[in-house]
């Protein structure tokens, strides 16, 4: 009896520490020496992802963290997606990784202001996205931060981006109001690139496409600077000041050399300049010049204009950049 009793006892000191093994194996500290990302392809079963994760080194035994799961697990089905898995991270803190709907976000921003060409260069500088792209047309895309997978293609991010530009411009088009200066959301989109490349401080925006909306009823030559520069570097910063003879360039661009619109945006509006251009400031503004603040001066009358363009020069002379 005493006999019985003995094996009684060792019996279930051995199930103790069978189950605190288990118990270690599954919840405690995994094996993962690093962090790592593991990206779990649409229609992965538990067996696929459990293989991965073996070979990634996540997990021991792909077909004991199987068994684990089905014991233990909650019985979710695991998500498609890009996941962190952070170093010693236990089988089961993975499992809830893979069940929940928190995969790595991957994010390309472009910017208020950014030329085609400067969108495709952050686009193949990106990581994870994959394929060539074109230079997209100017001014068809809209400036935001975009979330993506790995294996994302390129084109398929351009894509999303004119999506995004052709719905919010039509949505912003239909809130426009009366008697603005454009009479189409092209007219509308151009002026607002020239817009977003003359001010970086939100409080002008309006005030600045008030004074571009009043020379083009008046039919005055909008003598916007980012025009000239457009056609030379197509977006890209000049780097020097602008020469005599670019202002006076004939090109389809060059609003010092002729009347009305240029031929297309010169960069990618954001969404405060297309909305300035619809609804811009009660004004009779026709002129502007830099203060020396970071922003600009403006004037109804020649006179106004030339008088704020004299102490501009006066603290450039301060400056000693003149």
């Amino acid at each position: 009896m005493r006999k019985i009793g003995c094996f009684g006892l060792l019996f279930a000191l051995a199930a103790i520490v069978a189950l605190f093994t288990v118990v270690q194996l599954w919840g405690g500290r995994g094996p993962l020496q690093h962090n790592i990302t593991v990206q779990i392809a649409t229609g992965s079963s538990l067996a696929t992802a459990s293989e991965q994760l073996e070979k990634a080194g996540a997990i021991s035994s792909a077909s004991r963290f199987r068994l684990f799961a089905r014991v233990f697990g909650s019985g979710e089905p695991i998500k498609a997606g890009e996941y962190r898995l952070p170093a010693h991270l236990s089988q089961a803190d993975i499992l809830k990784v893979l069940q929940g709907s928190k995969t790595l976000q991957r994010f390309v921003t472009i910017p208020e202001g950014w030329p085609a060409v400067m969108v495709k260069d952050a686009l193949m500088k990106t990581p994870g996205l994959k394929g060539p792209v074109d230079v997209p047309v100017e001014g068809t895309i809209l400036p935001d931060s975009y979330s993506f997978e790995r294996g994302n293609t390129r084109t398929f991010m351009v894509q999303r981006m004119q999506r995004a530009m052709v719905r919010y411009l039509a949505d912003a088009w239909e809130k426009r109001k009366p008697g603005i200066a454009v009479t189409t959301p092209r007219q509308a989109l151009i002026l607002a690139s020239i817009v977003e490349k003359e001010t970086g401080k939100p409080g002008e925006r309006r005030m600045v496409a008030a004074v571009y909306s009043n020379r083009l009823k008046r039919g005055m030559m909008l003598q916007a600077d980012p025009t000239i520069i457009y056609p030379i570097t197509r977006g890209r910063p000049l780097g020097r000041r602008i020469l005599r003879s670019e202002i006076q360039a004939v090109n389809a661009y060059n609003t010092y050399a002729m009347v009305g619109l240029p031929a297309g945006p010169i960069c990618n509006p954001g969404r405060a300049s297309i909305d300035a251009v619809l609804d811009p400031a009660q004004s009779n503004a026709l002129y502007f010049v830099a203060d020396g603040t970071g922003g600009h001066a403006f004037a109804d009358t020649l006179e106004q204009h030339n008088a704020n363009r004299e102490k501009w020069f006066a603290i450039r002379r301060a400056r000693g950049e003149m």
